[in-house]
């Protein structure tokens, strides 16, 4: 309600508010002297009406401007009932409620010319129609049309707006939100959970970070406009962001994760580490150092700690002091077991002052017999390159036919051609090897032997063909490509994507070995060149036993110690194999013992406790004729024999045929964690330790990844970022890139 005053009028003044109102429309109408002459509308027949101007309604902040006209010449008097009281200033009362549109009414413009605004919100979900000459309100989500009201009565609309279920879901207001639930699965650690959906700004911002730095997408893809119109399409509210945004975003959640795994590196007890160099295309040399360890179901994890630059020069002292501000900075500097580096002789001066640090600190696990492992697949690598570079001139002719049919393509569409009309069931193509990978050479080869019908045929073709290899050739070749076959066999092993525990590579090892010795008793001067000259790199690095590749072997229940005594008198020199055997066994007692006397602090206590509360625990039993009959008649174990005599003296563990490859050693020493109390303790971080670095190698290659020719412009401390979180996010969420990551970093140089 509102209350409008006017100025001061004479006794034969009479003045009506806002004519537009029905009730003093028809007030007018009523008391005009020339109504009955059929007016129906002020100002019709009336030419005496003025429009005059009324002050703004006091204390209606939203009120219009309110219209009256003044009656100058009607003698006309009330009747007692109508008559209305005419005070110095006029107070008349309007229901604002009554208010309607001129033109919707069709009142003469001479009666009002101002249009009113419709003030309800309930207009902003409706739109006026004629339907059949009828004036409908139609909802704006339904399309259903309802009565339209002179009067401008909204509470049926209102009414409906509370039943129509499309306006529940997209009701427009503010902060109101949809009425109705949306339902949505989410998918927590592999379970689907039905949930009410809610848009979470922040949480899709989150999963966006998580996104780009999985799958290595450019920071500015996420303005892409076609990105935007993808992310629209799922959920019109998404609001874009700028790629500065989206890399703050990285580098907060990058700190936040951090955190978290410094949290659950605190609840380990060894980590092993891997450690290598690269250099990027920005010229900034990086170091990678990756940790490996056992988590508490029993599964072997790896996390990428730290890829941080190292400025120059790489020096032994620099390596070794930027790995120990890492482990600093970790909280994991007393946890450390071992360390796998390549061969470098940097490498090795780093070794030595990280071990001497260790020992300082009496934080030396193992008694620093295990510190150090030698990378098994880059001693491998190394082997290999030596002994083709002696045979080079074996496959000249093999790889200068490869080469000159791929450097045009008429040539290699019409070597196509051939294979086509011969109905080879190969597929695949001929592949040119690259000097610094070895694998790349038994790619070739294997290729090349598949299509060796087809040189000759191409060369009645080609007449300026000239190198095609001859019988002999072949021979050799396939020579070659058999022993190439045993050490890609072997460097899958080494290089598995799940990083395969330690107890696997003494037999691999082993194979390597046989088939060098068989080699050498070749008479071809091929043969003798390249087993030659790698027997001399395999001696080098392999003379020495690799104690953790044989103890590993000794903890797979498959082997024990038969592999090592069956293996090591092939791989040994014969006055020198059983020297190798006994440092074995004794580097087992010395390990195992490690263990026992750490258990034996941490439970004696408790064992003196329990043995003062129960004093009838240490009164003498009496044997009677049962006892006596049993020491007689059974093998008796003695009550001091050790768990590592137990389980040596116990067979080996026979798998079936179909298991036998897919045995998991930690699966069998979890399962058995009650019987070797001691003894899996020792076994659950001897099959942890890495015996290659491919894991950290790998990194590089996502390195390359990231710092492309597209991206070489981001900071150091943003790659780390990018690097190590994409690790540890592909890790949580099991997410494997479609890469030959480890193929690549086995077989450089």
């Amino acid at each position: 309600m509102a209350i409008c005053n006017t100025d001061t009028v004479g006794d034969s003044e009479l003045v009506f508010i806002a004519a537009k109102f029905t009730s003093l429309k028809k007030l007018c109408i009523k008391n005009c002297p020339i109504s009955d002459t059929g007016v129906k509308s002020v100002g019709e027949g009336c030419p005496s009406l003025v429009k005059l101007k009324v002050k703004r309604c006091r204390g209606v902040t939203k009120a219009s401007v309110c219209t009256a006209f003044l009656h100058n010449s009607c003698d006309a008097q009330l009747s007692p009932s109508r008559e209305m009281s005419r005070p110095t200033k006029a107070n008349i009362v309007i229901d604002m409620e009554d208010v309607d549109k001129d033109d919707e009414m069709g009142i003469d413009a001479t009666e009002a010319k101002t249009s009113r605004k419709k003030r309800s919100v309930v207009w902003k979900e409706f739109e006026i129609i004629t339907n059949s000459g009828d004036m409908k309100a139609r909802c704006n989500h339904c399309k259903h049309n309802l009565a339209y009201k002179k009067g401008g009565a909204t509470t049926h609309l209102k009414r409906h707006l509370k039943l129509c279920t499309p306006s529940k879901a997209t009701l427009v207001g503010k902060d109101k939100g949809p009425k109705q639930s949306l339902l949505s699965f989410d998918v927590t650690e592999g379970d689907e959970m039905l949930s009410i959906f809610k848009y979470d700004k922040g949480k899709v911002r989150e999963e966006l970070v998580k996104m780009f730095v999985v799958h290595e997408y450019p920071f500015r893809m996420v303005e892409h406009e076609f990105f935007t119109k993808f992310c629209r399409s799922l959920n019109p509210k998404y609001e874009p962001i700028k790629r500065q945004t989206l890399k703050l975003d990285c580098m907060k959640m990058y700190i936040s994760e951090k955190e978290s795994l410094k949290l659950a590196l605190a609840g380990i007890n060894k980590i092993s580490l891997t450690s290598d160099l690269w250099t990027s295309n920005q010229s900034i040399g990086y170091m990678c150092l990756t940790g490996h360890f056992m988590d508490s179901e029993w599964k072997l994890q790896k996390r990428i700690l730290n890829f941080c630059p190292l400025e120059p020069p790489h020096t032994g002292l620099a390596i070794a002091d930027s790995i120990s501000e890492c482990l600093i900075d970790w909280g994991i500097e007393d946890k450390i077991s071992t360390i796998t580096l390549d061969n470098a002789s940097s490498n090795d001066l780093a070794v030595r002052a990280l071990k001497e640090n260790f020992e300082a600190k009496e934080k030396l696990h193992f008694g620093g017999k295990i510190f150090l492992v030698r990378c098994c697949a880059h001693i491998l690598n190394l082997m290999v390159q030596d002994g083709l570079t002696e045979i080079r001139d074996v496959i000249e002719n093999i790889r200068e036919s490869v080469k000159y049919l791929k450097l045009s393509p008429s040539r290699l569409y019409k070597f196509n051609e051939i294979v086509k009309s011969l109905k080879l069931s190969t597929s695949k193509r001929l592949i040119l090897d690259v000097p610094t990978r070895w694998n790349s050479t038994y790619a070739m080869l294997e290729c090349a032997l598949e299509n060796k019908s087809v040189f000759s045929r191409y060369k009645e073709r080609d007449y300026n063909y000239k190198w095609l290899p001859s019988d002999e050739d072949w021979k050799r070749a396939a020579e070659v490509s058999k022993f190439l076959e045993v050490i890609n066999d072997v460097t899958k092993v080494f290089s598995g994507r799940k990083y395969p525990t330690s107890n696997l590579f003494l037999r691999q090892i082993w194979k390597v070995r046989k088939m060098l010795n068989d080699m050498s008793t070749d008479n071809r001067d091929f043969v003798k060149r390249m087993t030659l000259k790698m027997k001399e790199k395999f001696d080098k690095y392999w003379g020495e036993c690799n104690l953790v590749m044989a103890i590993g072997a000794v903890l797979d229940p498959r082997y024990k110690m038969k592999l090592i005594l069956y293996s090591f008198p092939k791989i040994y020199p014969a006055d020198d194999f059983q020297r190798h055997i006994d440092d074995v066994r004794e580097s087992l007692e010395f390990l195992y013992k490690e263990y026992l006397s750490v258990d034996s602090q941490i439970n004696s206590s408790m064992s003196s406790a329990t043995y003062d509360s129960n004093p009838s625990q240490a009164k003498k039993q009496k044997t009677d004729d049962f006892d006596e009959w049993v020491i007689t008649n059974s093998d008796i174990i003695p009550g001091n024999k050790s768990e590592i005599d137990m389980y040596l003296d116990e067979g080996v563990y026979k798998p079936g045929n179909e298991e036998y490859e897919d045995f998991d050693a930690l699966n069998w020493w979890k399962a058995n964690s009650l019987k070797f109390r001691h003894l899996s303790k020792m076994a659950r971080d001897i099959l942890s330790i890495p015996i290659t670095t491919v894991a950290s190698e790998s990194a590089f290659s996502a390195g390359g990844r990231v710092l492309d020719q597209y991206r070489s412009s981001l900071k150091p401390e943003t790659v780390q970022a990018l690097i190590c979180m994409g690790d540890w996010l592909r890790q949580d969420f099991g997410v494997e890139l479609a890469s030959n990551v480890e193929n690549e970093c086995m077989q450089e140089g």
